[in-house]
């Protein structure tokens, strides 16, 4: 008989990427007929957390105060509520850790707690965040990716002309990292006025779903200032819209970021091509990006200027990198992620 699943909502002052994972995924066992049950530590007038932008079925909530597991049930806690695995080790329940960034994994543990001691599973939202499970815990995570919604997150038929005056729009988020993003920024504009001139910038925030997509696909290049990351989703929807991609992995980006500059590096005055130094799962596409290491303003403000003379001068380069950020971003699909949930929740079955 399949088990009832019950999700942890951390209360969050602000729309969290994971806590939307979290709502898909109870959603999609829900649609596929499984008990699948929302657990919001806090509601709030809108409901329990953030509401997904898709309209397919959401999952139903059991208040905290009414929630009363048993060892037959699955009780999913993000990685950085240590406390809240409590219900579920008191009631025997199956605890299931779902590390959706790396760098919460340990600095969420009280003093004198260990991973290895607790009765817990763990499963990974992308392959170097399994990497880091293993490393620090022992434990082997299967890795469960998420989606992006790509009816919302497209390529527009055309982007705004840069051949004839327009200027090249560079994306980016300030709530990533803001000072760096600012550094960046100006170290851009020192390199060379002349390009830094012919180029404007798009900041997004406070904007909703759809709001964001219409940003990222009247853009040119997507800035990623965020680390560290788990599996970022912002850079896959920036490619899904036809955005060039430019900027930082946050070690959990490289489950699907590949440098581009092995193939297009064409002078001496850019820098090195960056690349990670663990090893990097096999994938069905080539380089999707102009990937900086992390917190390295220089290398980002150069990728961003040789981009940006890709656009302006019509750079041959342009168009298989974009070519394969597309490829990339449909790796990552709803449908995708519901085929991997539906799955592993079999695989949990079995177990």
């Amino acid at each position: 008989m399949p088990m009832r699943t019950f999700f942890f909502l951390p209360p969050v002052r602000q729309a969290a990427g994971g806590v939307t994972v979290l709502r898909r995924m109870a959603a999609l066992l829900t649609a596929a007929g499984r008990e699948a049950f929302l657990v919001p530590r806090e509601m709030t007038d809108q409901g329990p957390g953030w509401t997904p932008s898709e309209s397919f079925i959401d999952a139903p909530v059991v208040p905290w105060d009414r929630l009363a597991l048993t060892p037959g049930d699955l009780w999913v806690v993000p990685e950085g509520w240590v406390n809240a695995l409590t219900p579920g080790l008191n009631a025997g329940a199956r605890c299931l850790v779902y590390v959706q960034n790396w760098a919460y994994l340990l600095s969420a543990l009280p003093e004198g707690v260990s991973w290895r001691r607790l009765p817990v599973e763990f499963l990974a939202v992308s392959d170097p965040v399994a990497r880091f499970v293993a490393a620090t815990t022992d434990f082997a995570a299967p890795i469960l990716r998420p989606g992006i919604d790509t009816n919302l997150f497209h390529a527009p038929e055309r982007k705004p002309d840069v051949s004839a005056g327009g200027k090249v729009r560079i994306a980016y988020m300030p709530r990533k990292n803001k000072a760096l993003a600012k550094q960046i920024r100006e170290t851009f504009a020192a390199l060379d006025e002349e390009l830094a001139a012919r180029c404007e910038w798009v900041e997004i925030a406070g904007l909703t779903a759809q709001g964001v997509a219409e940003a990222l696909q009247s853009s040119h290049i997507f800035l990623a200032t965020g680390f560290p990351e788990g599996c970022p989703l912002p850079p896959l929807e920036a490619m899904a819209c036809g955005c060039l991609a430019v900027g930082y992995m946050g070690f959990g980006g490289a489950d699907y970021m590949r440098q581009a500059l092995p193939q297009t590096l064409t002078t001496g005055s850019d820098p090195a091509p960056f690349q990670p130094w663990w090893p990097l799962r096999e994938v069905g596409w080539g380089g999707n990006g102009l990937w900086s290491a992390d917190a390295d303003i220089l290398g980002a403000a150069l990728h961003l200027a040789l981009g940006a003379r890709w656009f302006l001068d019509g750079s041959p380069h342009l168009a298989p990198v974009l070519a394969n950020a597309r490829a990339t971003a449909q790796a990552y699909t709803l449908d995708a992620q519901r085929a991997s949930v539906l799955a592993l929740w079999q695989r949990l079955d079995a177990l």
